[in-house]
């Protein structure tokens, strides 16, 4: 009877620990780290059954934090590629010259002989002509035929020429160069080509006018030959074939484009083990840095139940200042299910909150953040490119309204006039991104003789301080913002070195005249109105740097009726100072707004120039723009008010310091000519 007991009571106590065991062997209790759960996940799925895999959206169903795909990644092919060259201008009138024996000389008399040049020595040797050594940078995203700037024509040293002014550099190749031990400088692939008018700078505010005139840029003169994509990483201890297409099926489940057949196609394809090839979404073309962003915020593995409770979490972030740039991202990064949730943000009373719920409906393709993106980009200057940004992806009527009403001059929400030139010439940049072809942006393409394109002119019919804008990146462009603008006279400046424009005082016409050595004069008389005689110029052979000169001289001569500006863009990364919480505080939280380096790619960032492509990378600054806001102190231009009390743009709009030596607010010595 006792053994009979005993074995009951042995059977009992197996049955009451199976359960416990079955649980281990079931993985039910789990702790690992993502990564390590990943490796079983991997070695169970080898031991299984060939071609069943875990569903991964069922893992990690008890766990609180979701992890994002930016935990286990990082982007490449955000970098600037140089590319070098050595080309041969033409058209200097006398200041070229002879270049001394040099590998660039050897090398441009090669390309010469290619290109069946006949005695390539004696136009070396030339007054007319000199030889240059190129530079550009290939930017991020390039596609093949699209254009952007030559950033450096420079004259070879120990040649004898003293001017590059109304130069033409003929069309020359670009590729990519690296200094090689024992082999000199070695060329890489042809990656562009460049030619066109040059625009001689300062050469970085040095005194010596010699100097100044040797060297200089070609808007958009370089056209891309290759196309460069981004691609994105696994981290090293994650790298593996099934972590790469997850990743990837995560992105293309969020992203993805329809072929001409009408089939759905992701935008992340993986490659190998560790690298993911990314298209861009046509919406954020011109602000792939957001892109990136919300890329790096899309949850990795997370159930229905799990993306319930943590959309419930991020309603709650999104009305908190301190979150709601990351609850923003975080809800762009879900989709349309968060719609609801980004339009409570709309209602809030604090301009931030209101902002970044604005800024992700509005790439989520919905209209109903404009107004908001609008009164942001007036009221709060650290908030504008980002604002202007967003609103060149939607093409709707009321986008359109808004951003003409923008190129005049706003009231605040104090009623004070803003007048600003970054505003008002950002606004036209986003419409023009929006709608190359919008009546109201009555654009047209001067072009030479020959039928070569030149330069855009626009005529803004808008209100406000009359003002004409002149750029030194990526475009050839003039806009003149103002119907009827007119030179004051008496009048006598130059366009380029053979073309005078002339107005004798009390005079209602202008003369402009052409005078060339071994040519017949010529003369013709028009109206005082600035488009008539700049499209008079370009008649007489003027060229873009030709037509900006001459508005330089007559601004700097006061025969303008209005201001002008150059390159008036808002920039990213400036200071933003929140309302005070309490009623004892006199200053509100400081801190940036987005980074320097990750500035939407629909302006130029003109912070740094040339120098910003060699500081924090854009995928550095894609890790820390996750982390807690950069409250640094800014620089002294993020202190500065919108607009004097004349209603002038600030120094903020000049986009220079007026204490550092040599630099003039409008002045720029690059298109001074004498």
């Amino acid at each position: 009877m006792k053994t009979f007991r005993l074995c009951v009571w042995l059977l009992c106590g197996l049955m009451l620990c199976s359960p416990v065991v079955g649980c281990q062997q079931l993985k039910l209790l789990r702790s690992q780290s993502p990564d390590k759960q990943d490796e079983e996940d991997l070695d169970d799925g080898k031991k299984g059954e060939k071609g069943k895999d875990k569903d991964p959206d069922k893992e990690f169903e008890t766990k609180v934090e979701t992890p994002f795909i930016g935990d286990y990644t990082a982007f490449a092919g955000m970098n600037w590629v140089v590319l070098e060259g050595v080309g041969l201008v033409v058209g200097l009138d006398g200041t070229g010259g002879d270049p001394p024996p040099s590998i660039y000389r050897e090398q441009l008399v090669n390309d010469m002989r290619k290109r069946d040049i006949k005695d390539p020595e004696s136009i070396l040797r030339s007054a007319n002509t000199a030889l240059v050594k190129i530079r550009a940078y290939l930017p991020p995203l390039v596609r093949k035929g699209e254009a952007f700037d030559v950033e450096s024509v420079m004259v070879v040293e120990g040649d004898t020429s003293t001017s590059l002014n109304g130069g033409w550099l003929l069309e020359t190749e670009l590729y990519e160069a690296a200094v090689v031990q024992g082999h000199g400088v070695m060329k890489g692939h042809v990656m562009a080509k460049a030619k066109g008018p040059i625009l001689v700078t300062t050469g970085e505010g040095k005194s010596d006018s010699t100097g100044v005139k040797l060297r200089g840029k070609i808007l958009a003169g370089a056209i891309a030959k290759k196309e460069r994509d981004l691609r994105v990483q696994l981290r090293s201890d994650f790298r593996s074939v099934r972590q790469s297409r997850r990743i990837a099926s995560k992105i293309g489940d969020r992203f993805f484009a329809y072929n001409e057949s009408g089939l759905r196609e992701p935008l992340a394809k993986a490659l190998t083990d560790q690298t993911i090839e990314l298209k861009v979404l046509g919406r954020y073309k011109d602000n792939y840095p957001r892109y990136l962003q919300v890329i790096r915020n899309i949850a990795f593995r997370e159930t229905q139940v799990g993306r319930h409770v943590r959309m419930e979490k991020l309603k709650t972030q999104l009305l908190d200042p301190d979150t709601t740039e990351q609850a923003a991202l975080q809800l762009e990064a879900i989709g349309d299910q968060s719609v609801s949730i980004l339009k409570t943000g709309l209602k809030h009373p604090d301009q931030e909150v209101r902002f970044n719920s604005a800024m992700a409906l509005t790439y989520l393709g919905k209209s109903d953040g404009i107004k908001t993106l609008g009164e942001c980009a007036v009221q709060e200057r650290a908030f504008r490119v980002y604002a202007l940004a967003a609103l060149a992806t939607l093409d709707e009527a009321e986008t359109h309204l808004l951003l003409r009403d923008l190129m005049s001059a706003q009231k605040d929400e104090s009623g004070k006039i803003v007048d600003s030139a970054e505003m008002r010439y950002g606004a036209f940049r986003a419409l023009w991104t929006l709608d190359k072809r919008d009546p109201y942006l009555n654009g047209e393409v001067l072009k030479d003789s020959s039928d070569r394109e030149l330069f855009s002119l626009h005529t803004i019919p808008a209100t406000g301080e009359p003002m004409i804008h002149l750029t030194h990146h990526w475009r050839s462009e003039i806009v003149l913002f103002g119907i009827n603008q007119k030179f004051k006279t008496p009048l006598a400046v130059r366009a380029g070195p053979r073309i005078w424009v002339t107005a004798q005082p009390g005079k209602d016409q202008i003369v402009v005249a052409r005078y060339e050595a071994g040519q017949p004069d010529r003369r013709k008389e028009v109206s005082t109105s600035v488009a008539e005689v700049i499209r008079t110029v370009v008649e007489f052979g003027g060229s873009y740097p030709d037509v900006a000169q001459m508005i330089l001289q007559a601004a700097k001569q006061q025969n303008l009726s209005g201001r002008i500006e150059i390159d008036a863009l808002p920039q990213g990364g400036r200071e933003y100072i929140r309302k005070p919480t309490s009623a004892g505080d006199t200053e509100g939280k400081s801190l940036r707004i987005g980074n320097a380096n990750l500035i939407p790619n629909f302006v130029p960032n003109l912070k740094d120039d040339e120098a910003a492509k060699n500081k924090q990378s854009q995928s550095e600054a894609l890790e820390s723009s996750d982390k807690k806001p950069n409250t640094d102190k800014p620089d002294s231009e993020d202190n500065l008010t919108e607009a004097d009390p004349k209603g002038n743009a600030s120094l903020v709009d000049a986009r220079k310091d007026p204490s550092a030596p040599n630099q003039d607010r409008h002045w720029y010595e690059f298109w001074k000519r004498k």
